[in-house]
């Protein structure tokens, strides 16, 4: 039997401003890009969706040792599904709360 038998693999896509994502890097109460902010996907996140935009997703995860919120939209091409990053900011003591009692 194949040592990867029953594995799936999912490869997200990313689009973002990358002039957003170097003013937000410079930005100390955020401290991180866009680049970076992709990490929160790779580890368990919370997810809900925004009620003011319908359109568009909160997540709040790790990134490195600090948890942080990102809004991001979902968007499509030819090849499929793509995070399209908006913008992020270090989690608030509610979303931290959010995080710890959902994940």
């Amino acid at each position: 039997m194949p040592l990867w038998s029953g594995i799936t693999v999912v490869s997200m896509r990313f689009t973002f401003d990358p002039r957003k994502s170097q003013r937000l890097r410079a930005n100390p109460k955020r401290g991180i890009g866009f680049e970076e902010a992709k990490e929160i996907f790779t580890r368990p996140y919370w997810l809900d969706s925004r009620c003011d935009v319908p359109e568009q997703y909160v997540a709040i995860g790790w990134v490195g040792d600090r948890l942080f919120s990102v809004i991001f939209e979902v968007r499509e091409d030819e090849e499929g599904e793509i995070l399209h990053l908006v913008t992020l900011w270090r989690s608030t003591k509610e979303e931290i709360q959010l995080y710890e009692e959902n994940c």
